[in-house]
C-alpha cells in the first residue's frame, strides 16, 4: 500500500502511520528518542518522515524536507508527530523553528516530551499562533519512547528479555542442548536486536551448554557499528576457560557478573588476565542483586540498552527484580509435551495465580512461520 496516496478517516489512523514509520529508526535513534511523523491535507497523507539516527534530522524536519521535495504546499496542511517537537538547539535546530519557518498552521502531538530541556514546543507554537492537539494514541506513543522514559529517569540500561518458546512454553528439550526453536525468520529478526543493545547477557548454564558468541550477524550492520558487549551471569565462575570463545576469541568484550567471593578468586584472576573484566554482586537469598551490575553497564560502557539471552532461570530472576523493560517471545507452533523440558521462566515457588507476575502484550507480529509477541510490565 502507499500510504502516501491513501485517503484515512481519522486522526487516530494518522498518528498509526506515524507510530509506524518512527519504529524504522529504533535501533539508530539511542539516546534520542524515537520519532514519526506525517503531514496531512484533506485527508490524504502528503509527506512522511521518522529519526533516522542520532544526530541525523529529527521526524518533524524529515517530514518537512519530504513535503519539500514533492512541492506540497504545507500552510494547508496538518502534521501529526508521536512526540513533542522540541524547543531547544542541541545537535539539530529546534523542530518547532521549522514548524513555524514551514508555516504549518496545525500540529497533532501524540504525547508531551519528558525531557525538561526539550519540552516547551507546545507552548511555543501555540503563542505563534499554531492550532495544537494532545493525546492522539498517547499510549501507542510512549511506549515507543519507553526507553527513553527510562533513561531520563534511571541510572540503568533499558532491559530486553528474548526467549524462543514452543506452544507450550518450552525453550529446549530435557537435555538442554542447543537446538532450534524458532523458525530462520525469527534468528534474523534476533540479530537486529543485538544491532540496537550495548550488552547481550546469558547465565552460566547457557554459557556452558551453547558456547555461544553472542555477536551480531547481520550482513548489513548501521553505521558506526559496535559488536555488544557479552555478560555472563553466574555464581561459579569457568575454570575450563580456554574452551569457550567468549573467553578467548572475545574476552576483551565479556563482563562476568558474579559474586563478590568468585570476584577475588584465582580463577577470576586468571580471567581478568585475558583482558575479562570480573563484577562482583551483592547477593540474597534467592541469589545475585543485578541492579549494580545494569549501572555499572551504563555508567562505565554506556551501555543503553541489554538484551538477555539466557534461560528460564535467569529470565525469571530479571522479572523478579523488575529488570524486565520489554518482552520479546517468539512463539514457534511446534507442542514438545514433555514437562522435563526447559521452560521460559524457571525457578519460583509460587503455587497461585494471584501471585503470578503481569506483563501486557504490546504488539503481536507475524516472523516467519512464529509469532513474534512483545509483552511490557503490566504496571508501566
Amino acid at each position: 500500500m502507499n500510504f502516501c496516496s491513501s485517503t484515512f478517516n481519522s486522526s487516530e489512523q494518522f498518528m498509526a502511520r506515524a507510530v509506524t514509520l518512527a519504529l524504522r529508526g529504533r535501533d539508530r535513534t539511542a539516546p534520542n528518542p524515537t520519532v514519526g511523523a506525517v503531514m496531512v491535507r484533506n485527508g490524504h497523507i502528503v509527506a512522511e518522515g521518522w529519526h533516522h539516527y542520532c544526530g541525523g534530522l529529527h521526524a518533524e524536519r524529515e517530514c518537512i524536507a519530504d513535503a519539500i521535495s514533492k512541492n506540497v504546499d504545507m500552510t494547508k496542511c496538518t502534521m501529526f508527530v508521536t512526540l513533542e517537537p522540541c524547543n531547544h538547539f542541541g545537535k539539530t535546530p529546534p523542530c518547532t523553528e521549522g514548524i513555524i519557518e514551514a508555516g504549518i498552521p496545525h500540529i497533532v502531538i501524540g504525547t508531551r516530551d519528558p525531557n525538561p530541556k526539550a519540552a516547551g514546543g507546545l507552548e511555543f507554537l501555540e503563542s505563534k499562533g499554531v492550532k495544537v492537539e494532545t493525546g492522539v494514541l498517547e499510549e501507542q506513543c510512549l511506549d515507543l519512547i519507553s526507553d527513553f522514559l527510562l533513561w531520563q529517569n534511571n541510572d540503568r540500561p533499558y532491559s530486553i528479555l528474548k526467549l524462543a518458546s514452543t506452544i507450550d512454553g518450552k525453550i529446549a528439550g530435557t537435555t538442554g542442548k542447543q537446538e532450534a526453536v524458532s523458525c530462520p525468520d525469527s534468528f534474523a529478526d534476533v540479530q537486529k536486536l543485538r544491532a540496537m543493545v550495548g550488552a547481550v547477557l546469558i547465565g552460566g548454564n547457557t554459557l556452558r551448554e551453547d558456547n555461544p558468541s553472542l555477536n551480531c550477524r547481520l550482513e548489513i550492520k548501521p553505521e558506526n557499528f559496535v559488536q555488544p558487549k557479552a555478560v555472563v551471569v553466574t555464581t561459579r565462575l569457568p575454570e575450563n576457560h580456554d574452551e569457550f570463545t567468549l573467553t578467548t576469541t572475545r574476552a576483551k568484550e565479556t563482563i562476568f557478573w558474579t559474586t563478590a567471593e568468585q570476584a577475588s578468586s584465582e580463577t577470576a584472576k586468571v580471567l581478568i588476565n585475558k583482558g575479562i573484566e570480573v563484577i562482583g554482586l551483592p547477593c540474597d537469598e534467592k541469589g545475585l542483586i543485578f541492579k549494580c551490575g545494569f549501572k555499572f553497564l551504563r555508567e562505565k560502557h554506556e551501555v543503553l540498552r541489554t538484551l538477555c539471552e539466557g534461560g528460564g532461570k535467569l529470565a525469571l530472576s530479571l522479572a523478579e527484580q523488575g529488570l524486565i523493560d520489554e518482552f520479546v517471545m517468539y512463539q514457534a507452533p511446534r507442542i514438545l509435551g514433555n514437562t522435563l523440558g526447559r521452560p521460559n521462566f524457571a525457578g519460583s515457588d509460587r503455587q497461585f495465580m494471584e501471585e503470578a507476575l503481569n506483563f501486557r502484550v504490546n504488539r503481536v507480529e507475524q516472523s516467519g512461520l512464529d509469532l513474534k509477541i512483545v509483552f511490557k510490565p503490566a504496571d508501566r
